[in-house]
Order: structure tokens, then C-alpha cells, then sequence
């Protein structure tokens, strides 16, 4: 999570430079990458996001048996409930819930790199 977390804030800091001038966010921006830049993105950086936030949604989203699911952390919250431990359950609990929440986040960033490619890489 961190990774891709990391990848979109560096793509942002790329895209985000010119964004600093600009004194009220609502007016369009316009933000000019040289065709090296561009070729860079394309190539190295947007395939890894894509894999990330891929493998990142997999996992979430996944049922009981895939570890670090959002089932999977509600299953072993519910085995220590039942085993009487309610901190660690409700720890568990919480930690389902924002992994839960990462999900709209990650759909976003996965669109902006598949819009971003078929704009500016060609046809994937």
C-alpha cells in the first residue's frame, strides 16, 4: 500500500509542481512533460502502478482465504471474540474497515493510469 501510496505521491509531484503557482485550484492548469518525461511514465513507472494497485485491489478484496483480505481480518477478528479476546478483535475490526476504505483510492488511481496511457502512450 505504501508503495503505490508513494508512486502516485512522486507522479503527483511531477504533475504537481506547476500546481503551486496557481492561486485558486479551480482554474485548469496546464502542465507541459517533455517527450523524455512522458516516455518514462509510459514505460517504467505506470506499468508498476498498474501491477500495484492491481495487486493491491486482489488482495482487499478477496475472500477469507487470501491473507490480509478484508474477510480474512474479519474471520480472525471473529476467533478472537470468540476466544474472549474483544481488544484484538476490535483492533482487527478497525484494521478491515480502512483496509475497506482503501478501495475507492485505489480504483482512482488505477484510472488515472489507464486514462494517462491511452492518452499519452498509445493504444495498451
Amino acid at each position: 500500500m505504501k508503495l503505490v501510496l508513494s508512486s502516485v505521491l512522486a507522479v503527483g509531484l511531477v504533475f504537481g509542481g506547476a500546481v503551486t503557482a496557481s492561486a485558486d485550484p479551480s482554474e485548469p492548469v496546464t502542465i507541459t512533460l517533455s517527450p523524455e518525461q512522458v516516455q518514462n511514465l509510459c514505460e517504467k513507472r505506470l506499468p508498476k502502478i498498474e501491477k500495484r494497485t492491481t495487486r493491491l485491489l486482489d488482495r482487499i478484496t478477496g475472500d477469507a482465504s487470501v491473507r490480509g483480505s478484508v474477510q480474512w481480518l474479519k474471520a480472525r477478528a471473529a476467533k478472537e471474540r470468540d476466544a474472549g479476546r474483544e481488544t484484538s478483535a476490535q483492533v482487527l475490526e478497525e484494521k478491515a474497515d480502512r483496509r475497506a476504505g482503501r478501495v475507492d483510492q485505489l480504483n482512482r488511481v488505477k484510472k488515472w493510469a489507464t486514462d494517462f496511457a491511452s492518452q499519452h502512450c498509445g493504444a495498451k
